[in-house]
Parts: C-alpha cells; structure tokens; sequence
C-alpha cells in the first residue's frame, strides 16, 4: 500500500501537467460569449457549458494513470487520454457555439476561452511527454505527435466548428486569408532559394578557409543583432534611391516598400544559421573519412560529392530547418512595410482590437512553422538512420 502512495512521485512531470490541466479546466472560464463583434465577451465557466462532464472521462483516466508503472502500454494509453481529452475540448467549443446561435442573435460571438486554451496547449504538452516514453525514434515521435491532430483536423472540416468566432472570421475574409497564405508562402521561397545560392557557397568556402571564418560570422553576427524592424526600415531609403536613379527597377517591381526590402532583410536574416550549419557539417565529418577517400583515389569533388556530403547533410537540413521556421515567423513583421501574408490580417486585427482577426493571422503562421519543422526534422532523421 505504501508503495502505492508514492507512485506519483515517479512521474513528475505528468503529475505537474495534469494537476495544472485539471486547474485550468475548473478555474479559468472554458469558453467566452459575446452578442457581437464589438461588445466584451462574457465568461462561460466549466459548469455553464453543456456536455462538460464528459471531460471527466479523459481527466480521470489521466489521474488514474499516475499510479500505473512507467511501461511503454501506459504511455499509450496517457497519450490516448491527452487526445481525447483535446478532441473533447474543441467538440465542445463547436457544439456550445452552434446552441448559442441557434437560441440567440446570427451574430452571437463564442470564442475560446483561457481555460480552453490553457488546458489544450497543457493536453499537447501532455501528449509529447507520453511520445517521448513510447520510443526514442525520431521519426516515430514526430508521426506521433503530428497525428494528434487528426481529430481537432476531422471537426474542422466537418463543419461542426463554423459557428465559433474565428471560424466566423476566416468564412467573411476568405479571399483575404487565402491571398495572405499565398504571399506568405511566396515570401518563405522568395528568401530560401537566395539564401541557399548565397549561403551554401559561402559555407563551403569558409569552412576550408578558417582564417576567413571570424571575418564572415562577425559581420553575419552583426546582421542579426539589428532588431527586423529597424532592417526592414533601414533598406526602404537605399532601395527608393536606387528606384529614382533607376527607374526600369520600379518595372521590375523593386520599391522602397513592398515586397523587396522584405526579401532583402529575410534572406540577410537566414544566412547565419544555414552558414554556420553547412561549416558545422563539414567541421563534422571526421578525418579518416576524408583519408579513406583520398587512399581510394577520389579526385576532391569526389571525395565531397560521396564521403563529406552525405555526413554533412543532416546537419545541413537542420540549418535549413532553422531558416524556415525563422523566416516563417519574421515574415509576419514584413507586412509593416507592405510585403503582405498574414503579418497584414494580424496588425489589422490589432489596430481593430479584434483578438479573433489577429488569432486569424497567427494561427496559420504556428501552423506552418510547426509543420514544416516536422518534415525537415523528419528528413534529417531518416538521413541520419539511413547512415548509420
């Protein structure tokens, strides 16, 4: 029986994340009502919100699980749990905001709330820790924790969402949202397929040249201290000089604003890391490599084309993994000087106060961070595997 008493103490971390879902889900207002658009939402706690209860159901399973041994059977079963239990959560958002409009005004407002929020974003959590006991694969983690989606994805498209605020949103700026994905998509290749031309060479010279190396990171170094906004506006003179001493740029679509100073300042930006990732793989690889490929009599295009590359380029991919998350995410602080995606919908939806415009715009951006960071990760990690 003692034995039993102390179990908990064996699994802290699942301990501290259940413990602090349970307090989300009975201290902090699960969901928020509004009439409209423009007034304050009004709270809607645990027990305002029908079919509550049954998050019981996943919330005692999990408790229950503390007691169990730490088995590879009862990670399964904790991560089952966090994904019913986040499954729940947003099937109850969608069916509480379709009883709202349904019984009052078709411009009634049902948003998440704190609570909502909290506990999903603990359930992933949650569900990562429970990845992590269930294999040490790489790859298998991230196809673990990818389909944890595939739930809140199937009520999504559904329909059965449509009538929760953002949902709302996004069905009247469509066009808007569907034009930002577009431009924001155009901004990441717009600034990998520069970086990659200007970085891979570069890399490659430096890392056979030491003494050129702190030359080339210091002025890389430097180029990431200056904060992006203060790089987006510094290029917007020079480049509308550069128009008026030039104008067939302007023909090509080169401004002060827009599109270009964006592309300059991201492309700046990714060079660091992709440069001192392809020095790094190549620092990597050891050296009776490259003595076992000059003993065969391989030429030095050779000898990098088969012996250096293919133990340089997971290091490579994760690099170019940095990079696109990195440039994901300033992207958004391009919209400023005019470069479009979806940093416009969020900085209009702060100029308007409208959480769920701006919730629009950042949602999509995490979205693509995270997925893009999975395949590159994933890649990296079947490379690895393949070479081992």
């Amino acid at each position: 029986m003692s034995s039993l008493l102390f179990r908990p103490r064996q699994q802290p971390v699942l301990l501290v994340l259940i413990a602090l879902i349970t307090l989300a889900l009975f201290a902090l207002p699960l969901l928020s009502f509004a009439a409209n658009r423009l007034v304050s939402g009004q709270p809607l706690t645990f027990w305002q919100v029908s079919n509550s209860i049954l998050l019981f159901i996943p919330l005692l399973w999990l408790w229950q699980s503390l007691w169990w041994p730490p088995r590879r059977i009862h990670a399964i079963s904790v991560l089952l749990a966090a994904e019913v239990l986040l499954a729940l959560l947003i099937w109850l958002a969608g069916k509480q905001a379709t009883q709202l409009a349904n019984s009052g005004s078709p411009l009634a407002r049902t948003a998440f709330g704190s609570g909502l929020w909290c506990a999903a974003a603990l359930a992933l959590l949650l569900a990562a820790e429970a990845v992590r006991q269930i294999t040490r694969s790489t790859p298998w983690r991230i196809v673990l924790n990818l389909q944890i989606w595939l739930l809140p994805l199937a009520l999504l498209l559904s329909g059965h969402l449509d009538r929760l605020s953002l949902l709302k949103e996004y069905a009247n700026r469509t066009a808007v949202f569907d034009a930002a994905f577009t431009q924001h998509l155009w901004l990441l290749c717009g600034t990998l397929l520069p970086t990659v031309i200007i970085g891979l060479p570069l890399g490659l010279a430096i890392a056979r040249r030491p003494r050129w190396q702190n030359a080339a990171f210091s002025v890389l170094n430097l180029i990431q201290t200056v904060p992006s906004v203060a790089l987006f506006g510094l290029l917007i003179a020079p480049l509308a000089g550069l128009v008026a001493h030039f104008p067939l740029l302007a023909r090509w679509g080169i401004s002060g604003i827009g599109i270009a100073p964006a592309l300059i300042a991201l492309v700046l930006y990714a060079l660091l890391p992709l440069v001192r990732s392809v020095v790094a793989g190549l620092q990597q690889v050891p050296q009776e490599v490259r003595e076992t490929a000059r003993g065969m009599g391989m030429s030095a295009w050779q000898q990098f084309w088969h012996a250096e590359l293919p133990l340089a380029l997971p290091v490579w991919l994760s690099g170019l993994r940095v990079v696109v998350v990195q440039t994901v995410g300033l992207a958004v602080v391009a919209a400023l000087i005019g470069a479009g995606g979806f940093g416009a919908i969020v900085f209009q939806g702060l100029l308007s106060s409208a959480l769920d415009l701006v919730l629009l715009g950042v949602i999509p951006v995490v979205a693509l961070a995270v997925i893009f960071d999975a395949l590159l990760r994933l890649l990296s990690a079947l490379l690895e595997r393949r070479h081992d």
